[in-house]
């Protein structure tokens, strides 16, 4: 990528399904495949695509699309949506399948019932509207049977959280906009808020949110927490605690590495270095607080790294961690406050051994 350029957004697997869709019902009420097709979006915009598979037979006509993801580094980059539409029962409407690749739902909590086709209900009713087009431009009756598959897309789900969401199969077809923004990271708050969502309709009154694999994995075991009750937030600490504040559960851990509790415990509810990076200043005012010696606190603005000053304050004997825990359960419980939701941190070193945890906290 060059720098500079600016960044080319792509199209999410629901548009994809959607243009899919209207092909191949066009198709198998016409004849003909349109191609390149053309799909609603929901602002009203109506893009283009080429098609990658046009195929009809006796009761079927099925199209295929080769999702774009643009600039964003989506999985999904480069799949084949695939659309098969066949005449439906009188009166059914348009009903939707699963094909190769896309999940079912297994779990409660999601936007979707137990047992459904992991199709969110943006693209629903986008293929909703694609087929009720052609309907009206042809007079065709808009009872119909539309499965949605992609290939490879089994493998290409254990990339992604829907088995942890119950999602089993294959992959969600996704979009709210119908456009991929890229590196908006609106993807994975969206299965921080899914998460959530699936842990309450599991009635659990104890979730974690996890920093990465290292943490997850220790306070798995640490507070005997089933997969269902670990939330990947990634950096997106506020993204998971600003919606548990709308979506409250008994209590959150937030979990992570000393780095990223660091942090927040400047404050910071973005975790990535974009948002911010490890103020080393303010470490060593921590550290001055844990009772490390004035020569210690001096060196730490010119330490290298967070790690670095973590092994340094170690060897002495100044448990960092602890304040470090306390000043970031600070700043998550500030971000809960009036609520009866309880927060508490605990902090990891690199191998998931337990540095320090807060006592549960409440707004």
């Amino acid at each position: 990528m060059d720098e500079g350029r600016a960044l080319r957004p792509g199209w999410t697997t629901g548009t994809c399904a959607a243009a899919a869709t209207r092909a191949a019902f066009a198709a198998l009420v016409g004849g003909t495949f349109p191609d390149p097709v053309d799909v609603a979006l929901p602002g009203g915009r109506r893009p283009r695509f080429a098609l990658a598979l046009a195929e009809a037979g006796a009761g079927f006509a099925r199209a295929g699309i080769v999702k774009d993801a643009g600039d964003d580094p989506d999985v999904t980059h480069g799949a084949v949506i695939v659309a098969t539409v066949r005449p439906g029962a009188p009166g059914s409407g348009v009903t939707f399948r699963a094909g190769e690749g896309v999940g079912t739902v297994t779990r409660p909590g999601l936007p979707l019932p137990v047992g459904e086709p992991a199709i969110n209900p943006v693209p629903r009713a986008m293929i909703r509207t694609a087929i009720a087009e052609v309907c009206g431009a042809t007079g065709a009756s808009a009872d119909v049977v539309v499965e949605i598959a992609v290939p490879n897309g089994a493998a290409l789900a254990q990339k992604t959280l829907n088995p942890r969401l119950g999602i089993v199969g294959g992959l969600s077809i996704l979009g709210t906009t119908g456009i991929v923004v890229p590196f908006s990271c609106a993807a994975w708050i969206h299965a921080i808020h899914r998460g959530v969502d699936v842990a309450r309709a599991a009635g659990l009154d104890h979730i974690a949110g996890v920093t990465g694999s290292t943490s997850e994995a220790a306070i798995a075991a640490l507070d005997g927490l089933a997969e269902i009750a670990l939330v990947d937030m990634g950096d997106f600490v506020g993204g998971l605690l600003k919606y548990v504040r709308v979506h409250p559960v008994a209590r959150v851990t937030i979990a992570g590495g000393f780095a990223k509790m660091t942090k927040l415990s400047q404050g910071l509810l973005d975790l990535h270095s974009r948002a911010g990076e490890v103020d080393l200043g303010h470490l060593a005012r921590l550290a001055a607080q844990a009772g490390a010696p004035a020569a210690l606190v001096e060196a730490i603005p010119r330490a290298n790294t967070a790690l670095e000053v973590l092994q340094r304050t170690q060897a002495e004997g100044v448990d960092i961690g602890a304040v470090v825990a306390a000043r970031a359960v600070e700043t998550a419980a500030a971000l809960l406050r009036g609520t009866a939701v309880g927060v508490d941190v605990a902090v990891f070193g690199r191998t998931g051994a337990l540095l320090a945890r807060t006592p549960v906290t409440r707004g």
